[in-house]
Order: C-alpha cells, then sequence, then structure tokens
C-alpha cells in the first residue's frame, strides 16, 4: 500500500480555498454529529516527524472545542502496563455526538512496539487482531472511525529530524525511538505496509496520505475526514449504516471462535441440594481462609481475578458476594453493583462501562450484574435492537478473551431459584420491613416474565460458556449450600491456575 501512495507537490495558494471550504464544511458536519449522535474517532499514524501533531491542530481549527478532545499515546505507563493492553484506548471512548482525535492510536502498540522491543511476534499477532475486532465493535456500534496514515520518504524524514535535532527549541523533541524509526527505515516500511495490508478492513479502512508536502496533505487529510463523516451523517439520517469508501481494496476478516462447552437447561438442574448449619459454617471457615491465602498469592504472581454475578431476583446474589468479600483482603478488591446504565454508560459502546470498571492484575473485580444484560433485559424490555442483542453473543465472548490473553481468571455464576422459592422470598420481604426496600414492582413484573427470561438464560448460558470462561450454576434454593458451592468454586479454580503458573 504504501508503495501506492503519491507524494503531491502543490503550493498552499493553489488550493487555499480548496482547504477554506472544507473547513466551514467541517464546522457544519460537526453540528449534525452533534444532532444525529454520531461519535467519530480520527487516529493519526504514521512515521516520525510526518507531522501528525501539526496536522492535528489544523484539523481542529474547524471544530468546536467542548465537541471533541485529542489524546497524545506514547508507551504505556506503569499503571497501563498493569491492564488489558486495549484497557487505555477504552478510557477515552468518545460520546455520541462528539470527536476523538488521537495522536497515535492502539497501532502504536503493534507494529512500533515490536519494532521497539516492547513485545514480542507473537503479541504483535494477537494485537492486530485484537484491533480488527475492537474495531469491528466499534463500528457495529455506530461509531465512525477515519484511520490516517502519514507516509513521509526517507530523505524528507531525515531532513525534517536534522532540522528538529539542530534547533535548541525543538531538540527535544527528538527521541531515541524517532532516531530508530529513521535508521531503520527500510524495516519500518515493510513492517508499516504489511500492518496496513492487515488492518485495512471495510468497516475501518485506511486513508493513507502522502505527507512530504504539507498544504498536499491538509487537502487529502481534511477531504477524507469530511466525505467520512458527510456519508456517516447521511446513513445515520436514512436509517442506515454507514459504509466508508476505501482508498485500497480491502482484506478479509475472520471472526473469532470460541469453543463452548456444554451446559444443563436451567430446568434440568436438580435445586434438592442443601447443608445444615453446622456443615456451613464448617466449610465456610474452612473455604474462606484458603481463598485469603490463594488472593495473596494472586497478588504476587499479578493475576487477575474476575468474578460475575447474574441470577434471579431474590436468588441471594448479595449474600453470596459477602461472603466472598468477608474472605478477601479490602484493599485487594472491588465490588462493582450494576444498575440500569446512566447518560454517560448509554451514550457509548456498551462494553465502555465494564472496561472502566477493572482492576489492575493482582486484584480482584467482583460485578453483581454485568454485561451479560445485554443480552437478558434489554432485548426482553425491547431496550435494544434483536441485531444487536445477536452481535452481543459475539462481543460478549470477545471481550472474555482478551480478558483471559491479558492473563485474568475469569469465574462466572448464575444463582438459581427455582419459581416457588422466589414467591416466598418475595412474599417474605413484603412482609418484612427491614426488607421491604429490596422488593419493587419491578420485581414482580420480572417474575410475570419468568418463562421469557428462562429461555434468555438458556441461550445465554449456551452460547457463552466458553472453556475460557465457563459458567457455574448455583442451586440457591438453599442460600448456604448456594455460598459454599461459589467459595469451592473460586478456591479450585485458583488452586489450579496457581498450580499452572508455578509449572
Amino acid at each position: 500500500m504504501l508503495e501506492k501512495i503519491i507524494q503531491k507537490n502543490t503550493e498552499k495558494s493553489e488550493i487555499s480555498e480548496q482547504l477554506k471550504g472544507l473547513r466551514e464544511q467541517l464546522t457544519l458536519l460537526e453540528n449534525k454529529i452533534k444532532t444525529a449522535g454520531v461519535p467519530v474517532i480520527i487516529t493519526f499514524d504514521g512515521w516520525s516527524a510526518a507531522g501528525k501533531g501539526s496536522m492535528i491542530a489544523k484539523l481542529i481549527r474547524s471544530l468546536d472545542p467542548r465537541f471533541y478532545k485529542v489524546v497524545s499515546y506514547r508507551a504505556p505507563n506503569e499503571q497501563e502496563k498493569r491492564m488489558p493492553w486495549l484497557w487505555r484506548y477504552w478510557q477515552t471512548l468518545p460520546k455520541k455526538g462528539e470527536f476523538l482525535i488521537l495522536d497515535r492510536s492502539w497501532y502504536r502498540d503493534t507494529v512500533n512496539a515490536f519494532m521497539y522491543g516492547e513485545i514480542d511476534k507473537e503479541t504483535r499477532d494477537t494485537r492486530l487482531e485484537d484491533i480488527c475486532t475492537f474495531e469491528r465493535q466499534l463500528t457495529d456500534d455506530g461509531y465512525v472511525i477515519v484511520k490516517i496514515f502519514l507516509h513521509i520518504t526517507e530523505d524528507e524524514q531525515k531532513k525534517r529530524i536534522e532540522k528538529l535535532e539542530n534547533s535548541s527549541v525543538t531538540s527535544w523533541r527528538v527521541e531515541s525511538h524517532d532516531i530508530k524509526n529513521m535508521e531503520k527505515y527500510d524495516k519500518f516500511f515493510r513492517r508499516y505496509d504489511k500492518m496496513l495490508e492487515n488492518t485495512n478492513t471495510a468497516f475501518a479502512p485506511w486513508t493513507c496520505v502522502g505527507a512530504n508536502e504539507r498544504a498536499s496533505a491538509e487537502l487529502e487529510v481534511l477531504t477524507a475526514v469530511s466525505k467520512a463523516v458527510s456519508t456517516a451523517v447521511s446513513a445515520k439520517e436514512k436509517g442506515e449504516h454507514y459504509i466508508p469508501e476505501p482508498q485500497f481494496d480491502t482484506c478479509g476478516y475472520n471472526y473469532p471462535e470460541y469453543k463452548t462447552i456444554e451446559m444443563p437447561a436451567l430446568a434440568e438442574v436438580d435445586m434438592n441440594k442443601s447443608l445444615d448449619e453446622a456443615e456451613y459454617e464448617k466449610k465456610l471457615k474452612k473455604y474462606q481462609d484458603k481463598l485469603f491465602k490463594l488472593q495473596n498469592l494472586c497478588y504476587q504472581k499479578k493475576i487477575p481475578v474476575i468474578i460475575c454475578y447474574e441470577g434471579w431476583d431474590a436468588a441471594g446474589k448479595g449474600g453470596n458476594i459477602k461472603r466472598i468479600a468477608a474472605a478477601l483482603d479490602p484493599r485487594g478488591y472491588e465490588v462493582h453493583p450494576i444498575a440500569a446504565p446512566e447518560p454517560s454508560e448509554l451514550a457509548r459502546h456498551y462494553l465502555w462501562r465494564f472496561w472502566t470498571r477493572l482492576e489492575k492484575n493482582g486484584h480482584f473485580t467482583i460485578f453483581d450484574r454485568t454485561w451479560y444484560g445485554r443480552v437478558m433485559v434489554e432485548p426482553i424490555e425491547k431496550l435494544t435492537p434483536e441485531e444487536r442483542v445477536n452481535m452481543a453473543y459475539r462481543e460478549i465472548n470477545e471481550f472474555e478473551s482478551q480478558l483471559h490473553d491479558w492473563g485474568a481468571e475469569i469465574i462466572k455464576f448464575w444463582v438459581n431459584v427455582d419459581k416457588d422459592e422466589q414467591l416466598r422470598r418475595f412474599n417474605e420481604r413484603e412482609n418484612t420491613p427491614e426488607k421491604r426496600w429490596k422488593i419493587t414492582d419491578e420485581d414482580w413484573r420480572n417474575r410475570e416474565k419468568w418463562d421469557t427470561y428462562e429461555k434468555y438464560v438458556d441461550r445465554m448460558i449456551t452460547l457463552t460458556s466458553t472453556d475460557i470462561a465457563p459458567w457455574t450454576i448455583l442451586e440457591g434454593n438453599d442460600k448456604k449450600y448456594a455460598r459454599i458451592k461459589a467459595l469451592k468454586t473460586i478456591v479450585k479454580r485458583l488452586e489450579k491456575r496457581l498450580e499452572k503458573e508455578d509449572k
């Protein structure tokens, strides 16, 4: 692809009127973007000294600073290194109707990181696959991604870097990475070219710009951004999905595949399991003591642990979580109760609020309800179109796979009760003043949809119980039994993981 890029040589005076027109058009389009609620991400990648910063400065001259954000990415800091590698990019996702402009993007952490010796080849290849999945998830959700690669020739790069180095005002801007980028130009050229070809997808194609001459490059960048944004706005107004127009032939895209584990339907689960009080107290102490020790070992080995709770209303999720948390050092875990999304969460991809709640490696993240609301509550309550719900099963498996690749141990519980036991607990809550706050009209309304919910839960467990993140069904008619089974499951999973780490 890089060999096909033409380095134009146009005087700014020749195109000044075109540039003026494009800036005016972008100002108008920005208002349409806000009205249509379309989130736009514009990434600038390319060679050292290619002019990414100055090009961003020219682009934002046309935009209202209240509705865009510019983020510059370099090598990850110590906190970012302890999170999944895409975590820092999820943090900055724009809301609907806003622009995010990136000075280097997730591509900086792939080819550049590999060439600078920060990651190995296998990690680089995995990240390129993650990138395609990430971009597909965003564009499926209505994001517009404009990816710009600024290309300069070897002679031009050398001239620019030498100029920067020889000035007392700009010499500080030249880093060792820039020198390496210049000295190994041919090698970087091949790596960049392969990266561009492998990530030039139909849903997020590259715009490659010859940037030797700055005025010509500005014209190409403003034209590309304006065209993409106007096409996206037009599609939204027609109720259609935005389809970008690629500059080059696009590459194929293969959806990741995951191995699922056969699970019983909820109706097949034996709910007649119980523990007497003496046995419960004995096992509670045993497994809580074990879990406390395992937490310390996970911290030492920097293993992130993610524990997810879903289940019927009044199934006992809160009490179950309380017994888990009681065993843990409070400095090493966080419990996140998940309610209906806030406006700022609704304005972004639904997984955003879960990416932003992850704890760093070595710590426990406990979710009281999770991303699975996307495939249970939302379709039943008609909050999300069926098409997006079907996509969510794939997106959830992808999300959990990326957490697994990070090193996380993912433990998922469905706390099950039968219909009669739920009714008994509902009535108990209503008739007990100190528990009455726990029961709402929504709980009764959901109960009326029991059969529908059961169908969706069975489908959810079937499609998302993978070998890397399997579901465990807790028989919750007896809360004591469910609590011990949860503790025992966590202990066994962590013991097995630590044994594997030692080997």
